[in-house]
């Protein structure tokens, strides 16, 4: 029986580069956003189903991978790759775009990550991937919702593998210190000169490496960078 993959937080950056890589290695592929309609050409390109759900929403999420388990069976991955962030001086920040950014960036992450537990832990084997990103671990000025978002996604994602990894399931973190080149006419990819953004397709090449990592070498947490970004 194939493989299942289910990524949640589907997009044309680096979750469309995640899906096309999955499809090409037989796993089939779920792709789940608030709005469908945008993964319309990449569920036709990759033969993916696409599902409708808020992930900040525990009954959407629990939808979700019903919807994936009576199609496929329950998936063997996991990706959490959704995400929302709100800018501005500290004072000047909405306490609504907060809450958002907060509820998309870790709760939802939690909701997800635990849905995909309860399916893992009776088999004793799975694999759940978080994107984390550098406000993971360095908060930056005006960027402080972010960074709570995702310190928190990090510190879910370090107590999910502690918890789980000694009962078959691999849960891991994967840091993108960095831009994420949005294709060949990027801007900033002319600015920073051959290589200096992240390629997504080379970024989802990594996912893979972890996911198929034997589990006497696995890894928690993986830092992805581009040879001209600062540490």
């Amino acid at each position: 029986m194939a493989e299942v993959a289910l990524i949640v937080g589907a997009g044309s950056g680096l979750s469309a580069s995640l899906a096309r890589l999955f499809a090409r290695e037989g796993l089939r592929v779920a792709i789940a956003a608030r709005n469908t309609a945008k993964l319309a050409a990449l569920e036709k390109e990759t033969a993916a189903a696409a599902i409708a759900c808020d992930a900040a929403v525990p009954e959407q999420v629990e939808a979700m991978f019903g919807t994936v388990e009576a199609k496929w069976g329950a998936p063997g991955l996991v990706v959490y790759n959704a995400g929302y962030r709100s800018r501005g001086p500290l004072v000047s920040l909405d306490p609504k775009e907060v809450e958002r950014t907060l509820m998309i960036s870790a709760y939802g992450g939690f909701l997800v990550g635990q849905a995909a537990a309860k399916r893992m832990l009776p088999r004793g084997s799975g694999s759940i991937f978080f994107t984390g990103a550098s406000a993971s671990v360095k908060g930056y000025a005006e960027s402080a919702p972010f960074a709570m978002g995702k310190f928190a996604l990090r510190g879910l994602a370090q107590s999910m593998a502690r918890e789980l990894a000694p009962r078959g399931i691999h849960v891991a973190h994967f840091v993108i210190d960095g831009g994420i080149a949005q294709g060949p006419n990027d801007a900033r990819s002319k600015e920073r000169g051959a290589d200096g953004m992240l390629l997504p397709e080379e970024i989802a090449k990594n996912y893979l490496h972890v996911y198929r990592q034997h589990r006497s070498a696995w890894a928690w947490e993986i830092e992805l960078r581009p040879w001209v970004e600062r540490f």
